[in-house]
């Protein structure tokens, strides 16, 4: 079984992870700016499905056994599941709602992994979750926004979708090196957004050299490298400390809205970003205190694993 040796707790495996929501954080820049108009589950099937391909490329090692099963399901819970639920909550929900459910998402994690691995829930971590869910509210939501069940149904899945994702693709180890692990389940993320684009959304008529450098943004650095980078962190770090992580990218989110497309920042929302960061440093902080907690990086046997296989 491949693994990341035990950089638990460690400083430069957090500020690594990190790197993954931060660059998470540049989508809806991307989006507006670069990419045409409509054409979600376009930008999400091509910020997977090319980059998957082209990781394969490199050691072209395919899943064998029970791993077609659970590649399959990872990278639908984590990339393609996600990416639909997502863009049906935010189409339906807006005033940062369906952001907001999202925030919900490490908390969401705590508790599978208690139950899944064995982490046990601690009363940082739930600090730290309900301050990040706070945060992500005051710098999102608008006032005025209307409700819509579908939405916020379409919101929580996606939340829960991610959760349980990262939590199984910490249980289950893998069996592969990084990048040929990380092209199993961008190229099954893909596959499953492929008939939305085909049936449901379309291609558009042509594409500029700026659409072009919008996907390619979203393939190689907000594709490839940053799922690599969460999946590497997912290895080597409890679930408290990675999924936490992931508000960083609203907090990166509005920061870039602020300074390159001029929206202001009220100081509700600036008060959000401070909650935002002060969850990010309770979850490391109560973590790294934790030092005999038993090491999680590790999966269980095999033989454990496949009672909870999807």
């Amino acid at each position: 079984m491949h693994g990341d040796s035990p950089l638990k707790h460690q400083p430069l495996s957090v500020a690594i992870t990190a790197l993954a929501p931060l660059t998470w954080g540049t989508t809806y820049l991307v989006t507006t700016e670069f990419l045409p108009p409509n054409r979600p589950m376009l930008a999400g099937c091509l910020r997977a499905l090319p980059a998957g391909i082209a990781l394969a490329m490199v050691h072209r090692v395919r899943p064998s056994g029970t791993w077609w099963l659970r590649a399959s399901a990872l990278g639908v819970l984590n990339i393609g599941g996600f990416f639909a639920l997502l863009f049906v909550a935010a189409y339906r929900l807006p005033g940062g709602i369906a952001a907001t459910l999202g925030a919900i998402q490490p908390l969401l994690a705590a508790w599978l992994a208690a139950g899944l691995i064995g982490e046990r829930v601690r009363r940082g971590t739930v600090v730290a979750g309900v301050t990040g869910l706070i945060g992500v509210a005051l710098l999102v939501m608008r006032p005025g926004a209307r409700l819509d069940g579908v939405g916020i149904a379409a919101g929580l899945g996606a939340a829960t979708s991610m959760a349980l994702g990262v939590v199984l693709t910490k249980r289950w180890g893998r069996p592969v090196d990084l990048l040929t692990f990380t092209s199993w389940q961008l190229i099954s993320g893909g596959l499953f957004l492929l008939p939305f684009v085909v049936f449901i959304e379309g291609v558009p008529a042509s594409l500029s050299l700026t659409n072009v450098a919008g996907y390619a943004w979203l393939a190689s650095i907000g594709g490839a490298i940053a799922y690599a980078v969460w999946f590497r962190g997912i290895g080597v770090l409890p679930i408290a400390q990675v999924t936490i992580l992931g508000l960083i990218s609203p907090l990166m989110a509005g920061l870039l809205g602020w300074a390159v497309l001029d929206q202001s920042l009220r100081s509700t929302q600036l008060i959000g970003m401070a909650a935002i960061l002060a969850a990010v440093g309770i979850a490391q902080t109560r973590t790294t205190n934790n030092t005999n907690q038993p090491a999680s990086s590790s999966p269980r046997p095999n033989t454990t694993l496949e009672v909870i296989a999807p």
